[in-house]
This record gives C-alpha cells, structure tokens and sequence, in this order.
C-alpha cells in the first residue's frame, strides 16, 4: 500500500517554494506515493505567475488533488478547524508543511490531531493512521512577529523532522529562532532538465523586435524592491558604453514596474531596457540568453538561477550567502558585491568578459549544466524525500 503524503502551503501562488513543492509532488506521484496538496489561502490566483512556469513540472500533475482551505488570517481558528477535518478524513501518513504559517501550524496541531485521532479510532473502531509531521523551512524571515517565533520553538517538539533546502536557511534558524541543529534535514532543491527552445535565436529575435546582433541579458522574477532591478538598470546603462547592442530583457511584473519603466526611460531608454511582463514561454527565451542577471538579497533558493544554469546560461548574481550555495564563483557565474558602486562595476565587467570571450561562456554554460544535473537534479530530490517519507513511517 502507498504511503499518503499531505502537503501544505499557504499558497501555490508564490515564487521558488511553491515550484519546488510542485516538483517534488509530481515526482512522489510518479514513484507511486498517494500525493494531496491543501492550499491553506484562497484566491482568485491559485497557481503560479506563468512568468514562473518555466519548464514542465511547475504544473501540479491533473491526477494529484488540490483541497483550499480558505485561511482568511495569520490565526483563523475557523480555518484550523477545517484543516483538522480533512485531515482526519485524510488520514495521511505524513504532512509536510512549507514555510511560515503552514509550516508552523503542524507543529501546533500535532496535539489537537493526536486527540482527533484516537477519539476517532475509540468511536469507529478503525485503526487510524497518526501522521508524521514534517514541518519546511526555505526562506529566512527577517522580520517574523516575534510570535511567531515563540510559538514555533514552543511547539517544535512536536514535528518529527524540520527539513530545509538551504544549509543558510538552517544556519538562521537556529541561530534566530532557537531550533535544534539535529532536527533539520538538508535536502538540496531540484529542478527538471532545460527544455530546448521551440523556436531559433534569430527568430525569437525578430520575434521580440531586437535587433539580429543583440546580446541578450535575462532578469527574471517579481518586480519587487528586495529585486534590486533598479541596480540591474543601472549596470546595464554602464555596459551599454562598451556594447550598445545589450538588450536588458526584464521578464515579470509586480507593484514596481511603472517605477522601474520610468526609471528606465531616466537612466537609459525603453529599447535597451525592455519589459516583458509575465510571460507563459519564459523557456523559450531562456536558451537564447548570453546571460542571467540577479540582484536580489535572496533569502530562500533562486529557482531561477538554478533554471538558468540548467539551461547553459552563464549566472551574475548578487554575493549573499543563499547565491554561494549555487553559483561557483569564476566556474559556472561570477558573483557581485549588493548594493554598492563597486558591485555595479563588478556586474558590468563580469557580462563584458562573458560577451567578448566565447571559449569562457560555453565553458560557464557547460559547467552550469553539469552542476545542476550532478547536485540539483528533480531525480535526487524526489529520492532523498521518499526516503525520509519511508523512513518516518
């Protein structure tokens, strides 16, 4: 009999978390688990952005199903109450949660569930199953209330297992939130292989309107201030001195993209500079890229720097410490001091070395290939997690 594993998450509207839970579903699937998805917020977006459907597994697969809880606040005893009805009814082997909210409430249900199940097997009879409780971190919370934290050291006994896939994550977890270095499991995230491009480069250049010798230079993601693409603008402006054939491709929207385009039209122009929006073929033009910029202040993995690389793409990301993990510093990207003049010079002089040297960009490329086929493959993740399942269990 297959084990039942229960994901929740407050959203599969989000960014790389929401991708990674739907690519680690989709492979539990295809190996055979009994894979159920409860989405704890509702809305009108259910699913990810489509600038974010990169490559096939970021859809869940139509077989897994989706339950909304329709949370409506940070602690909707309402919403809980349903959570612990269908969980019941459930009867999972094990729940894993991801991150913030959902990922506390596991630990604070556990009990409440415990009781539901035993007066559940006490009235029918049955032999109900008691989940394992797998409770996700992925992102650093800078400025998490402070109870949140106190609720979640207070109940962290509760969860079998805290599981990451950033070993930076972990690190400020138990350095600011008082968890247990032996509670957490490190599993490196995945993403599937690069799909190639449907279409030429010289056709997806006339197809976009740019120019048949321009140097592509990809930003992806929200349009957000902890994006930095304002920088990236401005980087781009100092490169554009050496190659006025760059072309900044800025694919994805968000709150900031009016500011960002009058900006653009300050600092540079609208034709260096263009805006893509969201966009449901990112794949297509993800092959076609001479570079993927990255500026943020990551706090959890990039899955778009992890794409990238998949793809052959040379990486010029930002130096905090969740970019190290990924990117090899002069072997598959360079990465830049944030925030700074010097990083901005940096970024430009990193992308000018990479268009003018061919031999150093498909070496780039290829090591960036091999990198996420050996240390970030969907294979590995889905078999390092149906262990640990198995494990529990």
């Amino acid at each position: 009999m297959s084990l039942r594993i229960l994901h929740i998450i407050d959203s599969l509207a989000g960014g790389g978390t929401a991708q990674q839970l739907l690519v680690l579903a989709n492979g539990l699937a295809r190996h055979g688990f009994d894979v159920q998805i409860a989405v704890l917020q509702a809305g009108p977006r259910l699913l990810l952005p489509v600038s974010n459907r990169l490559a096939d597994g970021f859809e869940p697969d139509p077989g897994i199903p989706i339950s909304v809880i329709g949370r409506r606040f940070p602690i909707d005893p309402l919403a809980d109450a349903r959570l612990l009805r269908y969980v019941l009814g459930l009867q999972p082997d094990v729940v894993h949660t991801w991150d913030t909210v959902p990922g506390m409430f596991g630990p604070i249900g556990a009990r409440r569930w415990r009781q539901g199940f035993a007066r559940r097997r006490l009235i029918s009879g049955e032999v109900a199953i008691r989940p394992r409780f797998i409770a996700g971190r992925y992102r650093i919370e800078r400025w998490r209330p402070a109870w949140e934290s106190w609720l979640e050291r207070r109940f962290a006994r509760s969860a079998a297992q805290y599981i990451t896939n950033s070993p930076t994550v972990r690190d400020w977890c138990i350095a600011h939130n008082g968890l247990r270095d032996h509670r957490f499991t490190f599993m490196p995230p995945g993403v599937p292989p690069a799909p190639a491009s449907d279409v030429p480069r010289d056709e997806l250049l006339r197809e976009l309107q740019l120019p048949p010798d321009a140097r592509l230079i990809g930003v992806v993601g929200r349009l957000v201030p902890a994006s930095r693409v304002q920088d990236l603008i401005w980087a781009a402006d100092l490169l554009r001195v050496l190659h006025d054939n760059l072309r900044l491709l800025i694919i994805g929207d968000g709150p900031l993209r009016p500011q960002l385009e009058q900006y653009a039209r300050l600092a540079s122009d609208l034709e260096h500079i263009r805006f893509l929006g969201e966009r449901a073929d990112v794949w297509r033009i993800m092959p076609h890229l001479d570079v993927l910029w990255n500026g943020s202040d990551n706090r959890s993995v990039s899955t778009s720097i992890l794409e990238a690389m998949a793809a052959g793409v040379p990486v010029v990301a930002s130096d905090v410490p969740v970019n190290r993990e990924l990117v090899l510093e002069g072997e598959t990207g360079y990465l830049f001091p944030i925030g700074s003049r010097a990083g901005r010079a940096d970024r430009a002089r990193h992308t000018d070395r990479i268009f003018t040297d061919a031999s150093l960009a498909a070496c780039l490329g290829a090591a960036s290939r091999k990198r996420v086929a050996g240390q970030f493959s969907v294979e590995r993740m889905v078999s390092d997690h149906a262990k640990l399942y198995r494990q529990l269990c």
